[in-house]
């Protein structure tokens, strides 16, 4: 499982600190060895080995007393790690009891075991995942409540548009990564089965007690018991992925704001700043989108690593040739950047820094153009929209050229000037009075937001 990303050099900038100590090439291995001493257990509990045989077993599935990097050569010619861990462990088993060491891994098949492995750090590392995405959520939530009023420019094509407000921008915010965050856990949960088949699907070699001996084996590790292996189907776990990537863009989209919004030109929002933060090597002005920079960052992995989740799920027959192996490096990759891209959208949301006088200031610099549509759909009620449309075209295109407000370049077309009084204009460019539902949209999101969080 060890890779760049969970290493000491490039791991603290792309993945959280929790996740690279759950993730480790130890703690992976853990698992595999606690999948071995559950399933000694089970079979000790159903009368398949005999019970004896059970802790001598159990008390040697401890990494710390295995050479890891040991196994991961001769998993190179094993083809996976299982096979030289068994080989490992009955030694290991036998040097304490050589009866107990006849009975390792019986019945089970290295699929079993990596599966059942992986479920189990799915479920750890889907925990770790969760917390930080509800810290975010709660952020996003309290910016919405503080920035309920604070008017912005809505953008849309990367062009000013209408008014809006922060609140709203926040509030989409934690509505979006609350969705996300329901369907990680959903899928986390119904992730969390054993992998129990034997050599090809069927027990055969339990006789009769391979369904007694899944139930108890699922009982010891708290999974569920599927009602047939899936050795082939590895849907649950695609769909696990897919969830988790579909989270990371999520805080890329909000990562692709902020960094926008921290434009020179903009200056609107900023990244919550800190000691050697968003600095650059040679220019000691800058501030730089850091957080924001490493969460697109894994918002242009994420998908990539879930489409390799996805393209395993074509399996051969009863075992397949990889698309299983491929998962191997996909789905702990995907859970590294997922953990740091998490962490930084939280970090962001509990720390941004909103700068309401640059976003009422940036509402001005198109003089009046922005509350265009406003204008029309007043004089509309009067001409019909094609009419008051097309009118407002030519005043916004007057304005432009002569470099005027807007309202002045109105006050030379008599129509208008005939429809609607000095005050009426003035109050129709005021962005305050132009926003719509915005204010039960905020409501209704961060209702949302904080339904899922009890949840």
């Amino acid at each position: 499982m060890s890779s760049m990303v969970s290493g000491d050099l490039l791991g603290p900038l792309f993945a959280s600190a929790k996740m690279r100590a759950a993730l480790s090439d130890r703690a992976m291995l853990q698992h595999m060895l606690d999948v071995e001493a559950a399933l000694a257990r089970a079979e000790a509990a159903t009368g398949v080995i005999p019970r004896r045989a059970a802790d001598p077993i159990a008390a040697a599935c401890q990494a710390k007393r295995f050479d890891i990097a040991a196994l991961g050569i001769a998993a190179g010619n094993a083809g996976n790690v299982a096979i030289p861990l068994v080989k490992a462990l009955t030694a290991a088993v036998a040097r304490r009891d050589k009866q107990a060491a006849r009975f390792v891994h019986w019945g089970a098949t290295s699929q079993d075991i990596i599966d059942t492995a992986t479920v189990l750090a799915l479920r750890e590392a889907s925990a770790l995942l969760e917390r930080d995405l509800a810290q975010a959520i709660k952020g996003f939530v309290s910016q919405a409540k503080k920035h309920r009023t604070s008017v912005m420019a809505g953008r849309t094509w990367l062009q000013q548009a209408l008014p809006t407000t922060f609140g709203l921008k926040a509030a989409g915010y934690a509505a979006s990564l609350a969705r996300a965050r329901t369907r990680m856990i959903a899928a986390a949960e119904e992730a969390s089965v054993l992998q129990f088949g034997g050599a090809s699907g069927t027990l055969a070699a339990l006789g009769k007690k391979g369904v007694a001996v899944s139930k108890a084996f699922a009982r010891s590790l708290k999974l569920e018991a599927t009602p047939a292996p899936w050795h082939a189907h590895s849907d649950r776990i695609a769909n696990a992925g897919s969830t988790i990537a579909i989270a990371v863009c999520e805080c890329g989209k909000i990562a692709r704001d902020v960094s926008l919004l921290m434009q020179t030109e903009v200056g609107e929002v900023f990244e919550p700043a800190g000691t050697g933060r968003g600095g650059s090597s040679t220019m000691p002005q800058k501030r730089n989108p850091t957080l924001s920079a490493q969460i697109l960052a894994a918002s242009n992995l994420a998908p990539g690593l879930a489409s390799s989740l996805l393209a395993g799920l074509v399996n051969e027959h009863e075992r397949g040739t990889g698309g299983w192996q491929a998962s191997w490096l996909a789905l702990p990759q995907l859970l590294l950047i997922a953990s740091g891209a998490f962490e930084r959208t939280a970090e962001i949301a509990t720390g941004l820094e909103v700068d309401k006088t640059r976003m009422r200031a940036n509402l001005e610099v198109s003089n009046g153009l922005i509350m265009a549509e406003a204008v029309q759909f007043a004089l509309a009620e009067k001409l019909g929209k094609m009419q008051a449309h097309d009118l407002v075209a030519k005043a916004s295109k007057q304005a432009l050229r002569s470099g005027k407000h807007l309202r002045g370049a109105l006050n030379e077309h008599p129509e208008v000037m005939e429809i609607l009084s000095g005050k009426k204009l003035a109050e129709l460019f005021d962005p305050a009075n132009y926003l719509g539902e915005t204010d039960r949209f905020i409501n209704a999101n961060i209702a949302a937001a904080e339904r899922s969080l009890r949840k």
